[in-house]
């Protein structure tokens, strides 16, 4: 759909720690293309701290200062982690992966993790990350506007229910839910509810913007690979597969919704003016990120977020160059391959 002879498109942002380095550096791309104006962003963990920035620098002085705010998020990012006991050894910076199978700090915290909760390791539940926001975000006038929509997901802990926070909800704590890693902080409590990480009901969510109306084009930022090379057979590998696989399921059960919807509209047996027909568009970089383990979903070194924040540029001005054309009038992800 075009709108001021720009197309406009709706993002939705998955969560994946600091590979959500990789989505600043896809959204950095396509802030960049005049052509396109964005009409909601949905996110999930990683994926909402990268909207509500995104959708702040919009609603404070357009493409530009979105871009400038999430520079300036993701270096705060790398800022605490000089800070913090949990560094990639020197001999993980001479491999260049990203990975900290080599770090010390990595390896004991890896291991407290799964003998002590949060509450014993952190009983002030002290997280930097929410200072940053904080000081980043200014969450009065983000509240105060409609374009572009915002949605952040949570999941509620005792019912099991998805929580989709709408941008006049959202505030430091609806985003410090939905990135809330329930080995590492504290369940957030909110009107009395207490959530944890949106990922495991929704990675991200993708049925508020068909519920909103609006145009058919929906771009996801996909962290989490579908496929990896080999099965894990160390206890970190398959415990990271099990979380992947996880939060990449409700995404896969939407999109062969989706499918379905679709395929009857298409056949003329849904009408079509009553049922939204979708364009799905993704970018990811799933042959790099599936090379990459759970350790580096923690390492914030400023090297690495770097190097993500490349790749994201990389990936996609290479869907732009190839895809630009379909948006608006058809999808450029075969659902069916990617998500069957």
């Amino acid at each position: 759909m075009e709108d001021n002879g720009r197309k406009r498109i709706k993002i939705a942002l998955q969560g994946g720690g600091s590979h959500g380095a990789f989505t600043w550096g896809v959204l950095d791309r396509l802030l960049e293309d005049p052509r396109l104006e964005i009409e909601a962003v949905v996110g999930t963990s990683a994926g909402a701290m990268n909207a509500a920035v995104l959708v702040n620098g919009l609603a404070c002085g357009g493409p530009a200062t979105a871009r400038k705010q999430l520079h300036t998020f993701w270096h705060g990012v790398s800022d605490l982690a000089e800070a913090s006991p949990l560094q990639p050894s020197p001999f993980d910076r001479l491999l260049g992966h990203g990975n900290m199978d080599f770090s010390p700090s990595w390896l004991i915290a890896d291991v407290l993790n799964k003998v002590f909760s949060p509450y014993d390791l952190n009983p002030a539940n002290i997280n930097p990350l929410k200072q940053l926001l904080e000081d980043i975000i200014d969450f009065p006038q983000l509240r105060k506007g409609k374009e572009p929509a915002l949605f952040i997901s949570a999941t509620n802990v005792l019912t099991g229910r998805l929580r989709v926070f709408e941008r006049d909800e959202i505030s430091v704590d609806t985003i410090m839910a939905s990135a809330c890693l329930p080995m590492i902080f504290h369940a957030v409590e909110i009107e009395g509810e207490h959530y944890w990480d949106g990922g495991y009901c929704g990675n991200p969510p993708i049925f508020p913007l068909i519920y909103m109306g609006g145009g058919p084009d929906i771009v996801i930022v996909q962290l989490n690979p579908i496929n990896i090379p080999a099965v894990p057979r160390d206890v970190r590998g398959i415990i990271d597969r099990v979380n992947t696989l996880a939060f990449n399921s409700s995404l896969m059960r939407e999109m062969r919704m989706i499918k379905f919807i679709t395929d009857l509209i298409d056949k003329g047996q849904l009408p079509s003016e009553h049922f939204l027909r979708l364009n799905i568009h993704t970018i990811d970089a799933e042959n790099e990120l599936a090379a990459l383990n759970a350790s580096s979903k923690l390492n914030a070194d400023r090297g690495f977020l770097r190097y993500l924040h490349e790749l994201g540029v990389a990936k996609a001005e290479a869907f732009l160059t190839a895809h630009f054309d379909a948006i608006g009038h058809r999808s450029s992800t075969d659902i069916m391959d990617k998500f069957f």
